[in-house]
């Protein structure tokens, strides 16, 4: 990954196609192995997740070192906070079906349209601790951040095309696996320059690894029955195995402002830049191979393609009745993913930028021993699938457009006079997040 400036996206569910033979010579890219990778990332922090992830206008723990480090500011005390999750992924995928055409009816041809399945991946573990150090007018905080921790496996057989008798067409059979896991460690710095606005900027160091495979197979035996019948992906039967690696190191930089117009309302915002990776890739012959090449030898190999995640832009409000009791906050985040097809030169398959709509509350029952916070929240995350732009059946069938998801959150604070403990939920189709952080001032 190149040294450059670099945003941090909190999403769920986008959906990156591994095209591992990028700039593969024409004969080899005949059919590409695409090997989708779904990325949920979010803001650190049950409170924040509580909220819906309208936490920009907020901002007023130790969790803002990353999601607006402006509102470091508002912390009265140095403040060490750590954070556990559990994640849940459902990764959709093309299993099978019909390109185009009607089915034949014969074997496993008789699905009319596209048969989709679901690859299931759960995670769990330290998620995000953070040490936070107001003095005066400044505020510092160090962080580490657990920012992906995704994995993917699927198979597509029996994918048809054609309509008649004599032109019935398979596509290659697929197996696909992917692994992803990216950590970043962070320095944030805020500065109040009156009493009612601050501004703050955050450095932050990244460490991805990332492997993708995916092998091409021929159906078992070159006879008509076998055609439409169920591949058993026989290892001798490989036709080609495509690998994307990446193993890099990027640095990146965020800004975000805090106002406080009045009493009972902030305005707060945030930048950040999208990281940037070098993507390695190659292609290896299979048993099955007509291209003249012995098995695993390496047909093509690139390395130091650039990938770049998106930029984000985010602007929230928050509403706190006087006294106390009622927080509201509402946030809208404008992500520009189509960096990552642009930063990839793709020509055939696109990204729309998304419009991220947040909102949550938060009612505190300040009479209670300890004191107890009830929180809700929704987003809206636009759809942002990769999807295919050109009309080659196999890309149009791998690469379908996406759907909008609506996320439900809710969370529980108990909070002490040096100690907080925060609980947080937000479910989604796609995506399922537990979230459990505590906060020790001193």
């Amino acid at each position: 990954m190149a040294i450059r400036v670099g945003r941090l996206f909190r999403r769920s569910g986008i959906l990156i196609p591994l095209l591992v033979g990028l700039q593969a010579p024409t004969e080899i890219r005949a059919q590409e192995v695409i090997v989708p990778l779904q990325l949920s990332l979010s803001d650190p922090g049950a409170r924040s997740m509580g909220f819906g992830g309208a936490f920009v206008g907020l901002a007023d723990d130790a969790t803002a070192a990353f999601a607006n480090p402006a509102g470091l500011v508002q912390l009265l005390r140095p403040e060490v906070s750590i954070e556990g999750r559990s994640w849940s992924h459902s990764m959709p995928f093309t299993a099978g079906g019909r390109v185009e055409g009607l089915p034949s009816g014969v074997g496993i041809d008789t699905t009319v349209g596209l048969r989709t399945a679901t690859s299931g991946y759960e995670a769990e573990g330290l998620s995000y601790v953070s040490l936070a150090y107001p003095r005066g007018t400044w505020s510092f905080a160090l962080y580490r951040h657990q920012y992906a921790d995704l994995g993917f496996s699927g198979e597509t057989q029996g994918l048809y095309g054609g309509g008649s008798d004599c032109c019935q067409n398979r596509w290659f059979d697929q197996r696909m696996t992917s692994s992803l896991n990216i950590v970043n460690y962070g320095l944030s710095a805020a500065y109040r320059l009156s009493d009612k606005l601050s501004i703050g900027l955050g450095l932050a160091y990244f460490d991805a690894s990332l492997i993708a495979t995916g092998t091409e197979f021929r159906w078992d035996e070159d006879t008509i029955g076998s055609f439409f019948a169920p591949s058993s992906f026989l290892p001798a039967r490989s036709v080609k195995t495509e690998r994307l690696f990446v193993d890099d190191t990027d640095w990146t930089i965020a800004g975000g402002f805090l106002w406080r117009l009045s009493e009972d309302w902030t305005i707060g915002g945030v930048y950040r830049q999208g990281f940037e990776a070098d993507i390695g890739t190659e292609t290896t012959a299979g048993p099955a191979n007509n291209l003249g090449a012995a098995p695993g030898e390496i047909l093509f190999r690139a390395t130091g393609i650039p990938f770049e995640f998106p930029d984000i832009y985010g602007v929230g409000f928050a509403y706190r009745h006087p006294d106390g009791r009622l927080t509201v906050s509402f946030q809208w985040d404008r992500v520009e993913y189509s960096d990552l097809p642009d930063s990839l030169r793709l020509d055939d398959q696109t990204i729309d930028d998304a419009d991220e709509l947040h909102l949550g509350a938060e009612y505190v029952f300040l009479g209670s021993t300890p004191i107890i916070a009830l929180r809700l929240g929704a987003w809206l995350d636009p759809d942002h699938q990769m999807r295919a732009t050109i009309d080659e059946p196999f890309i149009r069938a791998m690469l379908p457009a996406g759907d909008d998801e609506t996320h439900y959150s809710a969370g529980l604070g108990v909070a002490m006079r040096r100690f907080q403990i925060d609980l947080a939920l937000d479910f989604a189709d796609r995506v399922d997040t537990v979230s459990l952080s505590a906060i020790y001032n001193f």
